[in-house]
């Protein structure tokens, strides 16, 4: 079997077609096409579903896929030992809000350090206890599943009640977590407990479920609609620590906000002989948040 062969079919799944993955490698579409008959031939299987209209996985080409990134990845990760600067690709699976808004900004200095390294971000609100998706590390936030996975705190982030400036003044502040029942809150449409409110002035009593007419799968949606004066919202302070210095959302209940600390980690497989992508990366992440920047003066 030839690994070029396996480069080949893992390019056209990515890219869904053998002419942008003949572009992408700067091969000829036919031999592409070449080359995954090759492979086929060599393991007697079809690994893809080809009509003139669509293109797609056979369940031994899924099964097929993920071994092929494995063997991808040993290959990066044995040139890796014998250079100086990690190289290949490093997946990284994580919450949205906190991809975007915390990561991100750290990027163009993760790949001045290391400019052989390619970062594949796949964003997800779903808590897993494995990597079975093809991620090297994965960034989740408070109570995790029991799992194998090693997790590496590099952080923490309260949750904040809070409202723009505009939905105060059309409809006032409410001065305790039970008046909220007559405000418009903004939540979570999935079944979570990120939609059980609570503060630090009446004790464990004081967790409640709120509810309002507009609810969404992503935060980014609930902070787009509060900052619109949509509803009340509870979101993670890393999340928009930036509004609340702006101005553009008000924390309620400024003696009572929640004092509890959600965690953050990074979570990746029990490796002894970790690959030096992913070590620099957790290493990177430690070092950035030492001092969280949606703290104060962080």
């Amino acid at each position: 079997m030839d690994l070029r062969d396996i480069e080949v079919f893992v390019q056209v799944v990515e890219d869904g077609d053998f002419s942008a993955a003949a572009r992408t490698l700067a091969l000829t579409p036919s031999t592409v096409s070449k080359s995954i008959a090759r492979l086929e031939n060599h393991l007697g299987r079809r690994l893809l579903h080809r009509s003139s209209r669509s293109m797609g996985l056979t369940p031994e080409g899924q099964s097929f896929l993920e071994a092929a990134h494995r063997v991808l990845d040993a290959m990066e990760e044995a040139e890796a030992v014998v250079s100086a600067t990690p190289s290949g690709t490093l997946r990284v699976r994580s919450v949205p809000t906190f991809a975007r808004y915390q990561v991100a900004p750290l990027m163009p200095a993760f790949r001045r350090l290391y400019p052989k390294l390619r970062v594949e971000f796949m964003l997800s609100n779903e808590r897993t206890a494995w990597l079975d998706d093809g991620a090297d590390v994965a960034i989740a936030s408070g109570d995790l599943p029991s799992s194998s996975l090693i997790a590496r705190r590099i952080a923490s982030s309260r949750w904040i009640i809070c409202a723009s400036p505009t939905y105060l003044q059309d409809h006032g502040t409410p001065s305790s977590l039970e008046e909220l029942s007559q405000h418009e809150c903004l939540n979570f449409s999935m079944p979570t407990k990120w939609n059980r409110w609570s503060n630090a002035g009446s004790g464990i009593n004081s967790r409640l479920n709120t509810s309002g007419g507009i609810v969404a799968n992503q935060g980014d949606m609930l902070l787009a609609l509060a900052r619109a004066g949509a509803g009340i919202v509870r979101l993670a302070e890393f999340h928009i620590s930036d509004d609340l210095r702006a101005g553009c959302l008000v924390a309620l209940f400024p003696d009572h906000q929640d004092h509890i600390e959600e965690p953050i980690y990074v979570l990746y497989q029990d490796k002894r002989n970790l690959s030096p992508r992913i070590r620099v990366f957790l290493n990177f992440l430690q070092e950035a948040f030492a001092h969280p920047p949606w703290l104060e003066g962080g």
